[in-house]
């Protein structure tokens, strides 16, 4: 099975509880992470189009194509373990909506929840999951 790659803003605290809580959700070892920071989050968001100063929260990569902003969000908990997946029925509405949900908390997630001076390291034990694992 080819795995799913999620971009994240390694300096975000929200974001990297959220690479947590996918971790741990992810029983089928789907997917893959590296920081939009990164030498790798920089070259899948090249060869995908997708305009760093755009997108500065979450991408997913699945099956050649790319999610961005909500559609990213929802796909992603379609496919965890647990309730998590219930909230992809929100995929119901159109996406100015839950992109503009979306919006909302990415712009206020560094007050609400801090921000790192460094992109996230992984631990030992998570390394193999992150596609920058020198």
């Amino acid at each position: 099975m080819k795995k799913k790659i999620v971009l994240f803003d390694g300096v975000c605290n929200l974001c990297n509880k959220a690479i947590t809580y996918i971790i741990e959700h992810d029983p089928k070892d789907q997917f893959r992470f590296a920081a939009l920071q990164s030498d790798e989050g920089k070259s899948l968001l090249a060869k995908y189009e997708i305009d760093p100063t755009e997108i500065d929260s979450i991408v997913l990569v699945s099956d050649n194509k790319s999610y961005i902003k909500a559609s990213a969000a929802l796909r992603i908990a379609k496919n965890l373990s647990g309730a998590l997946p219930l909230i992809y029925g929100f995929a119901i509405f159109p996406k100015v909506i839950t992109n503009g949900v979306y919006d909302f908390i990415a712009r206020n997630r560094y007050n609400w929840f801090g921000k790192k001076d460094n992109c996230m390291i992984p631990t030992a034990d998570l390394k193999s999951k992150f596609l920058d694992n020198k």
